[in-house]
């Protein structure tokens, strides 16, 4: 039986980057934490809308099951 490997995006933590989501929305912040589900944890986070809005959201839970792409703003 084999072990499983953590994520890789355990190089991200305390990093900033952006997340896209369904619905066009956007997410930037520091990735705070996440679980195997891929459920992440964002503080300082900023909301950009399909429309150009942005939104300051502070810290801010994101279901892995709404994320298309994630792009790390710092190098890894």
């Amino acid at each position: 039986m084999s072990k499983a490997h953590p994520p890789e995006i355990i190089k991200w933590l305390l990093l900033s980057f952006l997340v896209k989501l369904n619905g066009g929305r956007h997410v930037q912040g520091i990735l705070r934490g996440f679980d195997p589900f891929m459920n992440l944890v964002v503080d300082d986070s900023l909301e950009m809308g399909p429309g150009g809005q942005q939104n300051t959201i502070g810290m801010v839970v994101i279901r892995g099951n709404s994320i298309i792409m994630l792009e790390a703003l710092e190098r890894v």
